[in-house]
């Protein structure tokens, strides 16, 4: 699957679709991509990773890079996986613990319950 990151409005929250791999050779467009999202003055960002086959540490830099960003700005960013192998690497490099990780988009940007 090819590298790609999708923006789309979902109420208060940004959502980018990330699909493909995020690895050494993608990781710049995904920082750049994500950084463009947030220098707009956006405070809440959810990342969907549902349709990301693999992340290594240069990917998962750019999400805790993202969050220390986000969160310094006082706004909030989520991530949604639903995928068993980056969950597993998600809860094994405790991400889980600095980031809110959901099942679904819709339940990232539901704020109903917070």
């Amino acid at each position: 699957m090819e590298f790609g990151v999708a923006v789309a409005s979902r109420g208060e929250w940004q959502v980018l679709t990330v699909a493909g791999e995020i690895d050494m050779a993608t990781a710049p467009r995904f920082r750049q991509r994500l950084l463009a999202v947030i220098s707009t003055g956006i405070q809440n960002v959810v990342i969907d990773l549902s349709s990301v086959d693999f992340i290594d540490s240069t990917g998962l830099g750019v999400l805790m890079g993202a969050a220390k960003r986000v969160r310094s700005a006082g706004g909030d960013i989520r991530l949604v996986s639903v995928g068993s192998r980056l969950a597993d690497l998600i809860e094994l490099t405790r991400l889980d613990r600095v980031l809110d990780v959901f099942d679904s988009v819709a339940a990232a940007t539901d704020d109903s319950g917070s």
